[in-house]
């Protein structure tokens, strides 16, 4: 059972393991992303249901490029079945309240793929049951380099001064802008760093981390994680 009253308002998930999982069972590495879709799907169902206002799922980093064009091709792949089932599934995303925003450089994807998005964004953007943001080209350092250049354009337009730079300016440029910071990031799979995901944002999350690999992971794995969260103490610096 979960303590709804100490549920987190903003989860972060790094969806990792999906090669892993194919290798042990002899298939190859795409067949685990392709499995760790249907987990995503599952994961935002079950939390939407249980009331949690904002998801973000690491779904393919800035660094992601660098694996073999077979597999990022098959990738690319399922970006456009999810945005293609979304289309077919709109009213019963709509039903759920499910807003869906894509934080990345969505720029380098391939046309179509950005059209579904926007599209799908579109669609949503009245929906505020549950935001579900799916990382794609995203990269924490590269979030904060494109902060920092738009600050940095709009004190040489003097538009603002340097006095006007703060934490919350900061964040409003941000692709999380107007989102609480994450209370809680999850990563499975046994590995136990951010690997450059809401970096700025992460700063006072609470981490969850589970040998379990993502094709794997259950409901009963994300209740565990939300039951160890509701047992933590949070003071942000202070006593």
């Amino acid at each position: 059972m979960v303590d709804k009253d100490k549920l987190p308002r903003h989860v972060g998930i790094i969806m990792d393991g999906n090669g892993r999982w194919a290798k042990q069972r002899g298939l190859p590495r795409t067949e685990g992303h392709k499995k760790g879709a249907e987990v995503f799907r599952d994961i935002s169902t079950y939390a939407s249901e249980l009331g949690i206002e904002y998801l973000t799922f690491y779904a393919f980093s800035t660094e992601n490029w660098k694996r073999p064009e077979q597999e990022v091709s098959v990738i690319m792949d399922i970006f456009r079945d999810f945005l293609h089932e979304a289309q077919d599934r709109k009213a019963e995303n709509e039903e759920k309240g499910f807003r869906f925003r894509f934080i990345g450089d969505m720029s380098k994807m391939a046309d179509d793929i950005k059209m579904l998005a926007t599209i799908l964004e579109a669609d949503s953007s009245d929906k505020s049951h549950t935001v579900i943001n799916v990382a794609a080209n995203y990269g924490g350092r590269s979030e904060i380099l494109r902060a920092t250049t738009r600050i940095a354009e709009l004190v040489a337009k003097g538009e603002i001064s340097s006095e006007d730079i703060t934490e919350d300016m900061f964040s409003s440029m941000l692709y999380t802008a107007e989102q609480p910071d994450p209370d809680l990031i999850i990563r499975p799979s046994g590995e136990y760093r951010l690997s450059n995901f809401l970096t700025w944002q992460s700063a006072y999350s609470e981490f969850w981390f589970s040998d379990v690999l993502w094709p794997d992971f259950t409901r009963d794995d994300f209740d565990k994680a939300l039951n160890d969260f509701a047992n933590r103490s949070r003071r942000f610096g202070a006593v």
